[in-house]
């Protein structure tokens, strides 16, 4: 009679969000009660006869159609909060240089990827899920051997190299599994960090790290005390985490589904952090399924497409028609 759906979305592609959207209103129209968790408006606006609004344990409100976003998001909030104007921060000069790079695995084949992404740039990775992307990421971070071509990081060589070799020229690699590839359960926060910690010899600094802890709980405004264990963060909250773990300088940044699950006031305080460290000249390589997410923060994007690897598309001259159009395929 009831049926309670979790972010039901996370992690799906725009295909089989659609099928899902026919299903439960079927379901509805059934006489079955659908109750629908997202964060993202654009879902609960386009499916929900009715949105309850919750904010910190408490029921601050209850909308019906016809929806005005900038309500709802300042129920959620509290503020009105809207997106910050694109920032660009290529510098010109080539930071990562792919030449002829081919990636083999039992599922697929990427043959052939020639780029080169400047200091500063973000290059967004769009596709289906399982169209060569998390391969092409990995790869970029060390975690695969390419089986042909060659990854040059300013003049050095990293083709067939160790992931620390990787991880010692200044590039970092952040999964979109948070608990089961990035963080540790039953770790605190400040034994993460000691773990991160390019420290020398084998003693521990306890007073450093609990510092050292301090100084990042407050840079990355994490909900939590050096005592947390990391699975008892929310998610948004494991996100900063692992961002904080980066170190620094970074010089690539690799990010599996950034603010995948996140609301949309976290998804923009990540991305400001980000476009920090673009400032800074590291370059940003991401993957995800949101099209608007994209367009808003690339500067460049590559289309994966059963292995295939588009041209770079210049974010401003592109639209979310477009760009689904190549992910499905079409132009390929």
């Amino acid at each position: 009679k009831a049926l309670i759906l979790d972010e039901p979305t996370t992690g799906i592609s725009s295909s089989q969000r659609i099928k899902l959207f026919e299903t439960l209103r079927k379901l509805a129209a059934q006489g079955m009660t659908v109750i629908f968790v997202s964060h993202k408006l654009e879902e609960v606006e386009g499916l929900c006869q009715r949105v309850a609004v919750f904010r910190r344990g408490q029921l601050v409100g209850e909308v019906k159609p016809p929806y005005v976003t900038s309500e709802l998001v300042k129920l959620m909030f509290g503020k009105a909060v809207t997106l910050e104007s694109r920032v660009y921060a290529r510098s010109g000069e080539a930071a990562l240089t792919l030449s002829g790079l081919s990636i083999e695995d039992v599922r697929l084949k990427i043959s052939n990827v020639s780029l080169a992404a400047q200091y500063g740039e973000v290059i967004g990775l769009a596709g289906m899920e399982g169209s060569g992307q998390r391969q092409f990421l990995r790869t970029l971070g060390g975690l695969m051997r390419p089986v042909d071509g060659k990854i040059l990081l300013g003049d050095r060589d990293l083709t067939g190299k160790p992931y620390h070799f990787f991880l010692d020229l200044g590039i970092s690699y952040v999964p979109a599994a948070r608990l089961e590839e990035g963080l540790i359960s039953g770790l605190t926060l400040t034994e993460h960090f000691i773990l991160a910690d390019q420290s020398k010899g084998f003693m521990i600094d306890k007073n450093k790290a609990q510092q050292i802890t301090k100084d990042r709980i407050s840079s990355f405004t994490i909900k939590g005390t050096p005592a947390s264990q990391i699975e008892e963060l929310s998610g948004g909250n494991q996100q900063r985490a692992l961002l904080a773990l980066c170190r620094d300088p970074v010089k690539l940044l690799l990010l599996e589904h950034p603010t995948r699950g996140l609301d949309i006031e976290s998804a923009i305080w990540i991305w400001g952090k980000l476009k920090e460290r673009c400032k800074l000249s590291t370059t940003i390589f991401f993957i995800s399924s949101d099209l608007e997410e994209l367009l808003q923060y690339s500067d460049r994007i590559l289309v994966f497409f059963g292995g295939k690897v588009s041209q770079p598309i210049e974010s401003v001259e592109t639209s979310v028609e477009q760009l689904g159009q190549l992910i499905g395929g079409k132009g390929f």
